[in-house]
């Protein structure tokens, strides 16, 4: 079972990070022009449940509620994005997309009912922007990111940060309309992935970066 899940893809590399970002974009003008669609592409409890529009695991993470959402989720692909698509190749890099975008998705969805949030839409790529930001960082554990362009951070150091600043928007309640949780399950889902598909034990790797 290990080595179905351990298959490796044959390597290549087809700019795919330019094209889900360009797939994002386009999305982003189509709901623009007719706004009705965003609700009905959005992850949401009731539509999932009454409708069966099971489709919205995949949709939602295409999906923006406005220029700086989409701006700043497709600026953060850009950047690791790339980079990783040129180590996994284009094949690896777009399952890793997906599954983890749709892993957030359904834990989010389930987060959702416990929590009685039915009427909560959920929409953007952040999900998988963050599985992306681990993979990187497991990846290419001596990377340095600038923050702000000044402030020199290891891609670990970021990681655990970034983790830390979400459960605790998430516990205090703050955020506003920021899906924490989202952001936190595509850690989970990019640490499960390189787990599972590749055999790779991320804090061993940043042990010994």
């Amino acid at each position: 079972m290990s080595n179905f899940f351990r298959k490796p893809f044959k390597y290549t590399f087809k700019n795919a990070t330019l094209i889900l970002i360009l797939i994002n974009v386009a999305v982003f003008f189509l709901t623009s022009f007719f706004p009705n669609l965003t609700y009905y592409l959005a992850l949401n409890p009731v539509f999932v449940l009454s409708g069966h529009n099971y489709f919205q695991f995949i949709t939602y993470m295409f999906v923006h509620g406005n220029w700086q959402h989409l701006f700043f989720n497709m600026l953060g692909i850009l950047v690791f994005g790339i980079n990783l698509e040129k180590g996994l190749g284009s094949k690896e890099f777009v399952c890793l997309y997906l599954i983890t975008g749709i892993f957030s998705g359904l834990l989010s969805f389930v987060t959702y009912i416990f929590t009685n949030q039915a009427m909560v839409f959920l929409m953007g790529a952040s999900g998988s922007l963050y599985a992306i930001l681990f993979a990187y960082a497991v990846f290419f554990p001596r990377s340095i990111i600038y923050i702000w362009g000044i402030i020199p951070v290891p891609a670990p150091i970021l990681v655990l940060a970034y983790a830390i600043i979400e459960a605790g928007s998430q516990l205090l309640g703050r955020g506003g309309n920021v899906a924490h949780m989202a952001h936190l399950f595509g850690f989970l889902g990019a640490w499960l992935y390189v787990r599972i598909r590749m055999g790779i034990k991320p804090l061993k790797v940043w042990r010994g970066r």
